[in-house]
């Protein structure tokens, strides 16, 4: 019997990863950027949104990338002060006068209304502002987070591409920072597992039912946004970035998605805790809190990762070389999808064949996440605790 549930074991893994890899959207590669672009005739008026809470330790590497953005049409920053107790609104506004460009405005909506996570609360009012300060209100918004540096030329990209190819949303996966040890372990699967989940390709394709956008940067038409009735619709998301692209594309908005080549996210994650807590604390909010969701992503996250290797070396073990054989195969199908990914964060191949290691965190994560909110501290973020939308 243990033989026989060894084979099967192997033997879907194996299906699994042929149907990934050949199936899903073609998720394992990075050649998904900025969609072909031209000037427009006219540059559109933008406003960079920017929630920020307690982010003083970035936010000198992140605000200066924004006022100095090169853009030939209007466009300002409003930076949103959340709440912050680390001086993270006097600091933006002393870095607004060290570098000139792009003018600044830094306003705080004080704590969120009953229903309303932190970050969308911010936008909520960054975005009212943005539509009413000045006569006209501006054609597009850039909802950016804190910790992401932009290039001098990144909003005049995002907006070119937006108009060349008449998109309502363009949202880009920025370049998360990969410096030790547990970074080069856990970052680049992060970003290879959301593209699993959520295909770039089969996202970009107009009759698409799958939406997804990547919160740290997204440029989002003003009247899509009305007509979305963003972010009021979606205000209790966890996962705001999937909820807004979901909105957008329900009523009828054209939505691109794709990784990033001059957006960096300056945030550090130097020990397994911090990217622990950057995983947990929304891991679970994105099943649904359903149980069942989670029992059949364990299910699923052990067959598709767990079992290659353990089949390769029971085959190995036991004289069965057509057990070795499947197991080994899929672990190879595996590393090798997640090699494109491993080159695009300019890292070695020879982390590929970690990926069950990581994959077993990233388990352990989801688990804890459930655990967590069942305890009353799940989808948690700087100090607040969010209940299930239904609860809330």
């Amino acid at each position: 019997m243990g033989l026989l549930t060894a084979a099967c074991a192997a033997y879907a893994s194996l299906a699994a990863w042929l149907w990934l890899t050949l199936a899903q959207g073609m998720f394992w590669r990075t050649d998904v950027r900025l969609p072909p672009r031209t000037a427009p005739a006219r540059w559109p008026s933008v406003a960079i949104v920017v929630p920020a809470r307690d982010e003083a330790e970035v936010l000198p590497r992140s605000l200066p990338s924004l006022i100095a953005q090169d853009y030939p049409g209007e466009a300002e920053v409003i930076l949103v002060d959340d709440g912050s107790t680390d001086g993270t609104g006097e600091l933006a506004r002393r870095l607004a006068g060290e570098h000139p460009g792009l003018p600044l405005t830094v306003v705080s909506p004080g704590d969120p209304a009953p229903g309303w996570t932190g970050k969308l609360w911010a936008l909520r009012h960054g975005i009212a502002i943005a539509r009413t300060v000045h006569a006209t209100e501006p054609d597009f918004l850039l909802l950016t987070d804190a910790d992401i540096a932009h290039e001098p030329d990144s909003l005049r990209e995002l907006v070119a591409a937006a108009t060349s190819a008449d998109l309502d949303l363009v949202s880009q996966m920025a370049r998360l920072r990969v410096v030790g040890v547990w970074e080069r372990l856990v970052v680049p699967a992060f970003v290879y597992f959301f593209a699993q989940l959520y295909p770039f390709r089969r996202i970009n394709r107009p009759s698409a039912r799958t939406a997804a956008a990547a919160g740290g940067c997204v440029l989002l038409r003003t009247a899509s946004a009305v007509r979305a009735g963003v972010p009021d619709s979606i205000r209790q998301a966890v996962i705001d970035d999937v909820s807004l692209a979901r909105a957008v594309r329900r009523s009828g908005g054209r939505i691109w998605l794709g990784l990033a080549e001059r957006v960096d996210s300056v945030r550090p994650y130097p020990a397994l805790a911090d990217l622990w807590r950057m995983v947990s604390r929304s891991a679970y909010a994105q099943l649904r809190h359903q149980p069942l969701l989670l029992a059949g992503t364990v299910a699923g996250l052990v067959l598709v990762y767990l079992v290659p290797p353990a089949a390769l070396a029971a085959g190995l073990l036991t004289g069965h070389p057509a057990v070795a054989w499947a197991g080994g195969l899929a672990w190879l199908l595996m590393a090798g999808t997640y090699l494109p990914m491993l080159r695009y964060y300019r890292q070695p191949a020879a982390l590929a064949p970690l990926l069950p290691f990581t994959a077993l965190l990233y388990l352990l994560m989801t688990v804890d996440s459930a655990v967590q909110h069942y305890r009353g501290r799940g989808a948690s973020w700087k100090g607040r605790t969010y209940a299930r939308p239904s609860d809330a």
